[in-house]
C-alpha cells in the first residue's frame, strides 16, 4: 500500500517538478522505452546470469513482500503465545507421551488445527517440532542453554535465506547507475555518428542519451534502493514471531513459572503487535 503511494509521490514530484520548471517532458517519456530496454534488460540479465531458478523465486516473492508487508498480526502474535503454551503446559503436566503425537503430526494435531495461519508456516512448525522432538527423545535431560543454541542457529539460517531477495535488490540498486551510464554512452556512440546532423537533432540525440543515466540513478535511488530497506523491514517483522516460539519454549525448559514465561515472550514483542497483559492472561485460562 505505501509502497505504490511511494511511486505515485514520486514519479509525481519527478517529472511534475520537471513540466514545472519548463521542462518538455515529451522528449523524456520519448527516450524512456529505448533507455529502459538497455537499462531494464542489462538488469534482467545479470540477475539471472547470477541467480538459480530458487533465488529467482525468491526475488519475485521479495517484491511481493514490498507491496503486502508483514504477514503477521497482533493476533497472529497472540496466537503464537496460545499455541506454543500449550504444548509445553502439556509436556509438563502430561508429559512426553502426551506431547507426542502433536509433534510428530501436526497437521493431525487438535492443538494446532486451532491456529490454521500458523500452520501455514512450515518454518514455524518445524521449529516447534524438531525442538521439543528433541526434548522428548532425551526426556527432558537437555541443557536448555544447548536447545537454545540449536534454535539460534535454525533461526540464523533461516533469516540467512529469508534476507536473500533483499540483498538481491540492493545489489541491482548498486548496478543501476552503471548500467545508466552504459545507456548514455551508447547514446552518445549513436550522436556521434550522426555528427554531421543540424544541431537541433544532435541536441535531441544528446538529451536522449543523457535520459539514461537518469533512469540508472531515479531507479537505483529512487525505487530500487527503497525497495531493498522495506523488504529487508518485512523479512525482519515477520522473523520476529520466531522469537516467541523460542522465548517460550527455552524459558519453559528452565523452569521458570508459566505467567513469567509468557510475561517475557509478549513483552518482547513490538508495541504494534504486542497483545495487551489482559488478552494474553484471559486466553490462557480456558487452555
Amino acid at each position: 500500500m505505501f509502497a505504490a503511494i511511494g511511486l505515485v509521490v514520486l514519479l509525481g514530484m519527478v517529472f511534475g517538478g520537471f513540466a514545472f520548471t519548463g521542462g518538455a517532458l515529451g522528449p523524456v517519456l520519448e527516450s524512456i522505452p529505448h533507455e529502459m530496454i538497455i537499462i531494464g534488460g542489462a538488469a534482467i540479465g545479470a540477475i539471472v546470469a547470477g541467480n538459480s531458478m530458487k533465488e529467482l523465486k525468491q526475488f519475485g516473492g521479495g517484491i511481493m513482500k514490498v507491496f503486502k508487508g508483514p504477514k503477521y498480526s497482533k493476533k497472529d502474535y497472540l496466537e503464537t503465545i496460545f499455541l506454543v503454551s500449550s504444548l509445553m503446559k502439556m509436556l509438563r503436566i502430561e508429559g512426553p507421551v502426551a506431547l507426542e503425537p502433536h509433534i510428530e503430526d501436526p497437521k493431525s494435531s487438535a492443538i494446532f488445527a486451532q491456529y490454521p495461519k500458523l500452520l501455514k508456516d512450515s518454518t514455524l512448525v518445524h521449529m516447534i517440532t524438531d525442538t521439543l522432538r528433541l526434548v522428548v527423545i532425551s526426556s527432558g535431560t537437555l541443557d536448555p542453554h544447548a536447545v537454545e543454541d540449536v534454535m539460534d542457529n535454525a533461526l540464523k539460517t533461516h533469516h540467512h535465506d529469508d534476507i536473500r531477495p533483499a540483498d538481491m535488490l540492493q545489489n541491482l540498486a548498486d548496478a543501476l547507475p552503471a548500467l545508466g551510464i552504459v545507456a548514455a554512452v551508447l547514446g552518445v556512440v549513436k550522436t556521434m555518428g550522426s555528427i554531421d546532423k543540424p544541431p537541433s537533432i544532435l541536441g535531441a540525440m544528446i538529451g536522449s542519451a543523457l535520459v539514461g543515466t537518469f533512469m540508472g540513478v531515479l531507479l537505483a535511488y529512487g525505487i530500487v534502493g527503497p525497495f531493498a530497506n522495506r523488504c529487508k523491514q518485512v523479512v525482519e517483522a515477520d522473523a520476529a514471531i520466531y522469537g516467541v516460539v523460542k522465548q517460550i519454549i527455552i524459558a519453559s525448559l528452565h523452569g521458570h513459572p508459566l505467567p513469567l514465561v509468557i510475561e517475557a515472550a509478549r513483552s518482547g514483542i513490538t508495541h504494534s503487535n504486542q497483545p495487551a497483559f489482559a488478552d494474553v492472561f484471559d486466553g490462557m485460562r480456558g487452555r
